[in-house]
């Protein structure tokens, strides 16, 4: 069975930018939430002892849509809070390169990764990702991951379900991506998950601290 991760900080660490009464609604009751109907459907389904990652395979590769679904937001989630930090550093090395080669620079980064989570209708996740063509900036609907993508390894993730944002910002998705990913987009992350993609270590997986 899977457990509830802790916050990899206090939940007042990421103010102003993300509140800690967000935090609070957000990690305490939605993630919670999914980690607990996961654990059912997995029990239902005789998945017991299969990673989190392992679940969701299975789940996207038998049509078991509300066990894919709930399973996903799950990682989703823990990934989300690790691609938060309090100590925000700016991209460095082979990071800092990989943007440039991509993007041409951080604040075209930053601009297209804005557009894309502000564009995105509904509710969704906004990507920031490797490939085999370099770094790419996608969304993916509902509880839609890259958990299980063998193509794409997630560098960073942010949330854009109204739940991670209306209390702060209400319906300003745009300010709150835009004050998101200057202030608390956590590099460090995403550069260790960059070097994975490119052989030098292992990926984030569900359960890491």
């Amino acid at each position: 069975m899977i457990k509830l991760p802790d916050l990899p900080y206090a939940y007042e660490a990421l103010e102003p930018t993300v509140s800690a009464e967000t935090m609070h609604v957000h990690h305490d009751k939605h993630h919670a939430k999914y980690v607990e109907v996961a654990n059912a459907l997995i029990g239902e389904k005789g998945l017991e002892g299969r990673s989190l990652e392992d679940v969701i395979a299975e789940a996207d590769r038998s049509g078991a849509a509300k066990l894919f679904n709930n399973a996903a937001q799950a990682w989703n989630h823990a990934f989300f809070w690790n691609s938060m930090t309090p100590d925000r550093r700016a991209p460095d090395g082979e990071l800092a390169q990989a943007i440039q080669a991509s993007f041409g620079g951080q604040e075209a980064l930053k601009a297209r990764f804005v557009q894309e989570g502000a564009d995105h209708f509904a509710s969704g996740w906004a990507w920031l990702a490797s490939g085999p063509s370099g770094l790419v900036v996608l969304s993916t609907h509902d509880g839609g991951t890259l958990a299980h993508s063998e193509e794409l390894t997630p560098l960073l993730v942010c949330d854009v379900w109204e739940h991670a944002y209306y209390i702060d910002y209400r319906q300003d998705r745009k300010t709150f991506l835009e004050r998101w990913f200057d202030t608390v987009a956590n590099w460090s992350f995403a550069g260790r998950q960059l070097a994975a993609s490119n052989g030098s270590g292992a990926r984030w997986r569900f359960g890491d601290d």
